[in-house]
């Protein structure tokens, strides 16, 4: 079996911070996850490991579960040996103990022993701090292993643990921005090819075929479901059945996720033809703009509040210039007028998992207490918020979108009319969607994009429309 690991040190260097960090005591239990059923037991999904047990302890196998004791200062790793039988099926393994100090943690114990270790903590009334769990079998076998209901298990989780993890997390290491690169590189190149093999009259699944296909052959996957679709104002549209027609619009929202694990989160909305229709273009250089003055703004100490209110009405001055909205911009913005058009938020963070962290709590990750999440319709969609800081890595995603049930439900009530010009919006009613997604690490004194550059501009996607 190949693993692909970062040198043993990093988790080791990993895990002492994590131990370093903490003022409390106790025992961190890090459960990695397990193969799970797909249709029975032995026709399995595709294995994931849990991203915070990889990024401590790095070993991507089902099945092992890791233990920091910040009192003694040791980690553990348990898990059970392959027996002969079960590498009929696997073909040969290392040991745990190999696997062990390929991560730098030669503690290597049995579930039998980790179950006495928990037994002893309970018994002694020690700490025993988890991380909330999203996964039913893990819950399950976490509430065996604590001697507890699974809705007790809530009582486990950790404040502390919790942001002791996303501060570590969140800002990147120089290894794992390289495979962030690698991640970004290979979503561009599977973006490449459906800009170039997209053509009127193919289904959307054949094109999103060739997108997984490039994704395979540099031993990637999707970092999350394929959005591939002629009906981008349905935001997270993950049916490929539609046929491509001439004169729409198609929208592609594609990662891949790397071998190690890395996540690329890339969009791109081009013409099924050759060109865009002049109010295609229109609309599409609304959102261009848009996002290079998103960019623009990228660097520490900013909050992403701002950069996405700087998005937000940025898009409404657009939308103004061609009749659609209308009023003063900031007060559009702030009461909500621009979320018709642009209901989500400009991006999220992103590395380890396509939404970084966000298991651990959206509003942990992307809100701080000096900034809450707003109520209103599209500000509350805004994932992240808070002040940026050096070495976060994150998306920019603004789009415009009609979406005919939501402009039927506004219409009807008149809500928001001294900003927008519901008159105006009939012929856009079959428009669809744009968006466009690049990923971005903040420096110590603005932003770089991650990856190479991914042709974004109005020419330069019809001239990879047109076969140039």
């Amino acid at each position: 079996m190949e693993l692909h690991l970062f040198d043993a040190s990093v988790y080791s260097s990993r895990r002492a911070k994590l131990k370093k960090s903490f003022t409390g005591n106790g025992l961190l239990l890090l459960p990695g996850n397990n193969e799970c059923g797909m249709n029975y037991t032995d026709n399995q999904y595709p294995f994931r490991q849990d991203s915070s047990f990889l990024y401590f302890f790095g070993l991507d196998i089902a099945g092992l579960t890791g233990l920091v004791d910040l009192d003694s200062g040791d980690d553990f790793i348990a898990g059970e040996e392959l027996t002969v039988d079960d590498m009929v099926w696997t073909g040969p393994m290392p040991s745990l103990s190999e696997l062990g100090n390929r991560v730098d943690c030669s503690k290597i114990i049995s579930p039998g022993e980790l179950q006495e270790k928990i037994a002893a903590a309970i018994a002694s009334k020690r700490v025993i701090h988890l991380l909330p769990q999203y996964r039913g079998e893990n819950q399950v076998k976490l509430a065996a292993l604590l001697g507890c209901t699974i809705p007790a298990l809530s009582g486990y989780y950790s404040e502390e643990f919790i942001d002791q993890v996303i501060n570590l997390r969140q800002v990147k290491e120089e290894a794992e921005l390289a495979e962030m690169e690698k991640a970004v590189n290979i979503s561009n190149d599977m973006h490449l090819r459906a800009l170039q093999f997209t053509r009127p009259g193919m289904k959307e699944y054949e094109v999103g075929a060739q997108i997984e296909a490039i994704a395979k052959s540099r031993n990637g996957r999707f970092a999350y479901p394929l959005i591939f679709t002629v009906n981008g104002e349905t935001l997270h549209n993950h049916g490929q059945h539609n046929t491509i027609l001439d004169g729409k619009l198609v929208l592609c929202d594609a990662g891949a996720e790397n071998e190690m694990h890395y996540a690329g989160d890339l969009t791109r909305t081009f013409p099924a033809s050759e060109k865009f229709t002049t109010r295609q273009k229109e609309i599409y250089e609304i959102v261009l703009g848009s996002m290079d003055h998103a960019i623009s703004l990228l660097k520490p100490g900013t909050t992403y509040l701002d950069v996405h209110r700087a998005a937000a009405e940025n898009i409404t001055d657009g939308l103004k210039a061609l009749g659609i909205m209308k009023g003063d911009t900031a007060a559009a913005v702030e009461a909500g007028a621009h979320a018709l058009f642009f209901p989500h938020g400009l991006g999220h963070m992103i590395g380890l998992d396509v939404h970084d962290l966000e298991a651990l709590g959206e509003d942990k990750v992307g809100y701080s207490t000096a900034i809450q999440r707003k109520k209103l319709f599209g500000w509350k969609s805004l994932r992240l918020a808070k002040e940026l800081a050096e070495g976060f890595v994150l998306t920019v995603e603004p789009g415009i979108y009609f979406i005919p049930g939501l402009i039927d439900q506004w219409s009807a009530k008149k809500l928001h009319a001294e900003f927008i010009n519901y008159e105006s919006l009939d012929v856009y009613r079959d428009f669809g969607g744009i968006r466009i997604e690049d990923n971005y690490c903040i420096t110590a004194t603005g932003s770089r994009k991650l990856g190479a550059y991914l042709p974004k501009t109005v020419a330069e996607i019809e001239a990879l429309r047109a076969g140039g």
